[in-house]
């Protein structure tokens, strides 16, 4: 849909309303809050393992260097410049990604506004609170636009100026997602319940630690002088105790904590995994983990956790961010993976080994993944024979016959 066919539209579903991308949006600050806001998740707060599996994978794809390529190469202009450094006046990209990351496995869903300058240029990406944003598809032209509950009113904002990040949606309308913590809802209470139980048990538990058996029934004055007398013999002795005769004394012992609420603390944990679709030592699970090498550990997380995630981004990206003449020129948004599967020191070695014998590294391409300098000579392509430039004719190598056999 064009600009103007997109205004056309706001303007008649707003009625009156300063159309999506138009208006300065001062009447949606109020005592210097907004709707940008975020909202900090209760559950979020109140549950280390949710909270772990949140932190783990809004971290994870924080840290992935993000680029606009064409063709393979990097481009170091435009919107690459507004997507790997800085999205918003307020944020980086690391706050940026990770807050919207945030989002969207909090409450399903994360969204970010395009903001245009006086040329029709996105000049910045600002987070929207989730919680007041809904999907809506306007029934003429069967358009998908976010329903955007401001301060002072209601405001329509078209789905090529919102980037909109999501976990499995709904069936409702297919555009929303479903929250992980409502799935997790009765983990969430049951786990809570537990952990009250388990706090009202310390609270109301005797704090007694001894038992003194007297042989002889006596008055209450004796028996606060005799409580006395070894209260002070205790803490006068460093906890020795002397046993006088006619007197017994037992210590009292008790298991604070029932062995059965840690496992309860395992099923929340395996569950909050399964939800997060991550592995279940990434929530603080290791019974049963099986994982040869992190590096194994690292290749599971990647392929069936961040891959999806990032392939959601990248095309929220391209789509939204970038022309179809941009897209068909070659340009493209993509996320470097590569970090977090480059192993220990020796598989990594081994492996860049066999790539640049085998014609398909160059040296210094290794030399930049491991934040070393460029070595002149280094840019091109080495074949074993042993190790000559790839375009070395074949009568220049040393030890290999030229003669017809």
């Amino acid at each position: 849909m064009k600009l103007w066919q997109r205004t056309k539209v706001a303007w008649n579903v707003v009625r009156n309303k300063a159309p999506a991308g138009t208006e300065n949006f001062t009447s949606w600050f109020r005592n210097g809050l907004s709707i940008f806001r975020g909202m900090a998740g209760g559950e979020l707060a109140s549950n280390e393992t949710i909270f772990a599996a949140v932190s783990r994978l809004s971290n994870s794809l924080a840290v992935l260097p993000i680029k606009l390529y064409k063709e393979y190469s990097p481009v170091y202009e435009g919107l690459n410049d507004l997507i790997a450094n800085a999205p918003n006046r307020n944020m980086t990209s690391f706050g940026f990604i990770r807050l919207l990351e945030t989002h969207r496995n909090v409450y399903g869903n994360g969204y970010a506004m395009k903001e245009y300058n006086r040329f029709y240029e996105v000049e910045a990406l600002i987070v929207l609170d989730p919680t007041k944003v809904e999907p809506v598809v306007e029934q003429d032209t069967d358009e998908l636009w976010y329903m955007v509950r401001g301060d002072k009113g209601t405001y329509y904002v078209h789905n090529m100026d919102m980037v909109h990040i999501n976990h499995v949606q709904t069936s409702q309308n297919g555009y929303k997602g479903i929250s992980p913590i409502d799935v997790l809802r009765g983990t969430i209470d049951f786990d809570a319940a537990v952990r009250k139980f388990t706090l009202d048990q310390l609270d109301s538990s005797i704090k007694a630690s001894f038992i003194l058996k007297l042989a002889a029934h006596v008055g209450a004055d004796k028996k606060k002088e005799i409580w006395e007398n070894f209260a002070k013999f205790y803490q006068e002795n460093g906890g020795v105790i002397i046993q006088e005769p006619g007197v017994e004394i037992k210590e009292i012992n008790r298991n604070f904590i029932d062995s059965k609420v840690f496992e309860v603390e395992k099923i929340t944990r395996s569950r909050v995994a399964t939800v997060f679709n991550m592995p279940v030592t990434m929530v603080g699970e290791t019974d049963g983990a099986s994982y040869s090498s992190m590096e194994q550990m690292s290749l599971e997380f990647v392929t069936y956790t961040l891959l999806p995630i990032i392939r959601q981004y990248e095309q929220e990206f391209n789509r939204k961010l970038l022309t179809p003449q941009q897209r068909q020129q070659g340009l493209y948004f993509k996320f470097t993976v590569g970090a977090l599967l480059r192993g220990d020191m020796a598989t990594r070695g081994d492996f860049y080994f066999k790539m640049i014998r085998s014609g398909v590294f160059k040296p210094n391409e290794v030399r930049a993944w491991e934040e070393l300098p460029p070595e002149s000579g280094g840019d091109k392509l080495h074949i074993s024979g042993d190790l000559y430039p790839i375009d070395t004719p074949v009568e220049q190598r040393k030890g290999v016959s030229t003669k017809n056999e």
